[in-house]
This record gives structure tokens, sequence and C-alpha cells, in this order.
């Protein structure tokens, strides 16, 4: 079977939930799980240039919603839980068993704690047996070993109890209950906090592979085995046996896309549907295009997050999300919320070649126009940077 380039974008777009129309009316607790549900997992990153990333996955799809909404489609009614996925993500809990294989085996990243818990090796342990005894606990509410400094150096972890809870939580020792705000987090037992249909029989770890394999198949739409691996962040190697076994099923089927040159993958429910032409602006941590392989293979674009970059190094600057017109990515844009003066800053925003400027810039500022709406901010500062500035500043 091949595919044209053209109809793979289409199943791809579609694929992740950008096809359909946004709602018109409220948004409501179950169209953010519906959402959830349809792309198996939604990344976590608290980086507030604009809004946190997860919220952006979801008004990409849904436009403006209450954004308390989003915490209590995840942290009430016992449907979803954190864990380590692609990064650290929101996931149905039916997924978390499928990931128990490898939560034994996580590493502990970045180096830090390590070499604490060598030293303090029953720090950690007393950790679990407090929230056994006293119930769900925060990093603040644990103490530390007496002697030792409670920030942890040279650690994104930030303190010795925060690394303890952590390290537990990778390893499927302890589960995430709620948050208590940004970064905060409440941890209890597993068994305590998530339903009893995650116990009782431990999935086989082929079979949990292939298992993971649909689901980011089901979400991706076509992908090669290397997308496909990438989404659970499972390795190629491990990944390639199972896809066969897949296909062999018929729970996969190969497909020949246009322009591509390893075998793709296509999931038997997607479709090639242009009933209607969407507009969004993507988050950097959106499936659409978090790995940057697909979306160069997919839509030629080159797509490289630089808010990490020195500023001297920087191409398009520093906060930049990809702008989805139809089943096309055509421009990007700079943004950045000013909320002290009401203001959704653009520095800069830059045209993809082939593209037309005044349509992008027309569809690109109802699009921002939705947004300082739901972010509450009064307008859209448009600068000189780039080549679709100009046109997009005409339009405000």
């Amino acid at each position: 079977m091949k595919l044209s380039l053209d109809d793979a974008r289409w199943i791809a777009v579609g694929a992740v939930g950008l096809l359909a129309p946004r709602p018109t009316r409220a948004i409501r607790v179950a169209d953010i799980r519906g959402a959830i549900r349809r792309l198996g997992l939604v990344q976590l990153d608290y980086v507030n240039v604009v809004t946190p990333a997860h919220y952006q996955v979801m008004f990409s799809r849904l436009g403006p919603f209450e954004r308390s909404l989003f915490e209590k489609a995840v942290y009430s009614g016992g449907e979803f839980t954190e864990q380590w996925a692609h990064e650290a993500s929101i996931i149905p809990v039916e997924t978390w068993p499928l990931l128990r294989h490898r939560m034994e085996t996580r590493r502990i990243w970045p180096s830090g704690f390590e070499a604490f818990a060598a030293d303090h090796p029953d720090y950690a342990s007393s950790i679990l047996g407090r929230i056994r005894d006293a119930g769900p606990q925060t990093a603040d509410d644990l103490p530390h070993p007496e002697g030792v400094e409670r920030r942890l150096k040279e650690s994104w972890f930030g303190t010795v109890p925060r690394a303890a809870l952590e390290m537990h939580f990778a390893r499927g020792r302890l589960a995430v209950v709620r948050r208590t705000g940004r970064l905060g987090r409440v941890f209890d037992l597993p068994e305590r906090a998530l339903p009893e249909s995650c116990f009782g029989c431990d999935v086989e770890a082929h079979e949990a592979q292939r298992q993971l394999l649909m689901i980011a198949a089901r979400a991706y739409g076509v992908a090669t085995a290397d997308d496909l691996a990438d989404y659970f962040r499972m390795r190629l190697r491990e990944v390639q046996p199972r896809v066969a076994e897949l296909v062999e099923r018929g729970e996969l089927l190969p497909v020949e896309v246009e322009g591509w040159r390893a075998r793709a993958y296509l999931h038997p429910e997607a479709r090639v549907a242009r009933r209607y032409s969407p507009s969004a602006l993507i988050s950097p941590f959106d499936p659409l295009v978090w790995y940057r392989r697909r979306a160069a293979r997919l839509f030629h674009f080159d797509y490289r997050f630089e808010i990490f970059v020195p500023r001297e190094k920087r191409k398009h600057g520093v906060y930049v999300l990809p702008f989805l017109l139809g089943n096309r990515l055509v421009a990007r844009v700079d943004l950045k919320a000013d909320r002290a003066g009401g203001r959704l800053l653009a520095p800069a925003a830059f045209l993809e070649s082939g593209s037309d400027a005044d349509e992008v810039a027309y569809a690109l500022a109802a699009e921002l126009r939705s947004m300082i709406e739901w972010l509450g901010l009064e307008r859209v500062a448009v600068g000189r940077r780039g080549d679709l500035a100009r046109a997009l500043r005409a339009q405000f």
C-alpha cells in the first residue's frame, strides 16, 4: 500500500485530534478527558513563558477552556495518573501496568541523588514507611537526615526529600494523587492511589510493548518504527520485533509513504479526512511535533526548541510555536505572555516556504486573538523580526 505525503499529513493531523472543529459550547471535563485519551498521554511541562505546555496541547484541540478543568479531569475521578511515559506525563491509569516492566530498572536522573543514597541507605526506605503510616506527603512534609543540607547540589530535584520521592515515583513505588501548585506534588502508595485493576497480574514485557506501540500508532495514524518507539521512549531494537509481530497479527498495516526512506505503519482506524481545515498554534511538546525527525519527514519542518540555546545562537526565538493551517505547518511565531502589561508579545514571526503570507497572517491573527482571551490578556504586540512579521502586524 502506498500513501501520498499529502494523505499522510491529513492522517497525522486527524489522528492527534486536530481535525475536528473545536467545540462552540463551554468546554467540559469530559472533553479534556477525551482529548487526553485520544493522545494516549500528555507530556507535562510547566515552563510558563506563554502557558504550561500541557494546557497549550488542550487549547490547540479544544480552544479556550478553564484551566482548573484540566486539574479536575486529571486528579479527580481516578481515570488518570502521572508517570514517566514519553517524558513526565499524564496517562490513563490502565497504561500504568504497561510501564511497570521498566520502572524497576529506570535510571535515577540527573546525577546527584545516587551518591547521597549510597551514604544514607536507610533514608529512602524511611520515606516509604512514613507515607505508609501517615498518608500522602509532599516534599515539604518530609524531613531530611541530620547533618545533611536539605538542598541537593547540582540537581534539578532541588531537595533531598524531593529526590527520594522522585526516585520512588520513577520506580513505581509511589504515585501522584494531586498537585499543590506548579511543581508541588502529593505522593501516596500506588495501591492506595490507583485502582485495583492496576495490580494483581504483571503484564509481560513484550505484551506491554505491543500495547504501548498500538497506543502510539493510534495517536500518530501513520508512523515509522522509529516514530513509534519514541512515543513511549522505547529502544528501536526492542520495538522492531514487536512491530513485526503486530504486522503479522494484522494490527498494523505496512505502507510506503511518498518521500520516506523507511517503511511506515498505518493504524487500521486511521483515515484520510479533509472535511475541516484546522488552524492551531502547536506546543513544542505536542505529539504532532515533539519528535523532530518525524516533523521534518512529515511536514518538511525543521524545528528546534531554542529556549536553552544561548541568545546569540538562536535562529527564531525563545519560545517558538509552530502554526498549523490545514495539513501543513505554515509558520512559526515566537511568543511571550507579558502578564503585567496585559500583552501577548510576538517578537518574531516566520513564514514557511510555499505559504501565502496574507492567508497565514489572517489565520494566525485569529488564533492569537483567541489565545489572549483565554490567557486573560488585552492585546497582541507583534515585533519586526521575521518575514511574516509585517503581514501579521497589519492584522492588529
